[in-house]
């Protein structure tokens, strides 16, 4: 993290959130990302494939939304936070859609109890995050 962070702070504009925070928030996204993409390929190769499909639909939704709001929050915000700010909403709800699913999984599949604490944590850092975005 101390290299995003770093990053954050050599911006020249100057985002309505802290380094730290942003840091915080990439770092959640990227973990996310991985875990539901290796979640997704671990349900398509899995014997029981038909009885995960939905959840891994809903893993490669997570995966397209998680990536897209990283590079939103990466490329920075500055004074106007309207854009990430729903972009985060967006993610939340994509987090939250794919835990229900691999959360259910989770005793069966490894990659699914992955992928649920993942989303979770991201959910989590995006309601912090908004949180600070709205202060």
């Amino acid at each position: 993290m101390l290299h995003t962070r770093e990053l954050f702070e050599s911006m020249t504009t100057k985002p309505s959130l802290s380094s730290e925070q942003m840091a915080t928030m990439v770092e959640a996204l990227q973990d996310c990302a991985e875990a539901v993409l290796a979640c997704s390929a671990g349900m398509l190769a899995a014997r029981d494939a038909g009885h995960l499909a939905e959840a891994a639909s809903r893993d490669m939704d997570c995966v397209d939304v998680v990536t897209t709001t990283r590079n939103v929050l990466t490329r920075g915000n500055g004074p106007d936070s309207s854009m990430l700010s729903a972009q985060l909403e967006v993610c939340l709800l994509a987090c939250e859609r794919s835990n229900e699913l691999c959360g259910r999984h989770a005793e069966h599949h490894t990659h699914c109890r992955i992928c649920s604490d993942a989303t979770r944590h991201c959910a989590d850092t995006c309601r912090a995050t908004l949180d600070a975005l709205h202060r």
